[in-house]
C-alpha cells in the first residue's frame, strides 16, 4: 500500500525558513514525479513545486520561485526548503506522486500545516 508522509510544518514568523519532508513508501518510485501542493483556507489547492524521480528536472510556481527549493535524496524522499516565508504562504502543504508523462497525481499525503505570522 502506497503511503506518503509529510513532516516539518509549523508556526513561524515572516522571513523565517522551514523545511518540509515527504517520505513515500509501499513501492518503488523510479519513473515517478513528486510534487508539493498547498491549500489555503477558502482557496483551491495549487501546485508549489515538483521534481522527477532522478532529481534532474524541477518546476516551481511563480509565487515561490527564488524562495523555495525542492530536492530529492532518492526516489522515495523529497524535501521542500522554504525561505523568506510570507504570510501568504500559510496553507496546508501536501506531497503527491504521479507517473512521468501522466498529469493525474495517483497518491497524496495527509498534509502538514504551515502558518506564517506577519
Amino acid at each position: 500500500q502506497v503511503q506518503l508522509a509529510e513532516s516539518g510544518g509549523g508556526l513561524v514568523q515572516a522571513g523565517d525558513s522551514l523545511r518540509l519532508s515527504c517520505v513515500a513508501s509501499g513501492r518503488t518510485f523510479v519513473g515517478y514525479y513528486m510534487g508539493w501542493f498547498r491549500q489555503a483556507p477558502g482557496k483551491e489547492r495549487e501546485f508549489v513545486a515538483g521534481i522527477n524521480w532522478s532529481g534532474r528536472n524541477t518546476a516551481y510556481a511563480d509565487s515561490v520561485k527564488g524562495r523555495f527549493a525542492i530536492s530529492s535524496y532518492n526516489a522515495n524522499t523529497v524535501d521542500l526548503q522554504m525561505n523568506s516565508l510570507k504570510s501568504e504562504d500559510t496553507a496546508v502543504y501536501y506531497c503527491a506522486v504521479r507517473r512521468v508523462g501522466i498529469s493525474k497525481y495517483d497518491f497524496w499525503g495527509q498534509g502538514t500545516q504551515v502558518t506564517v505570522s506577519s
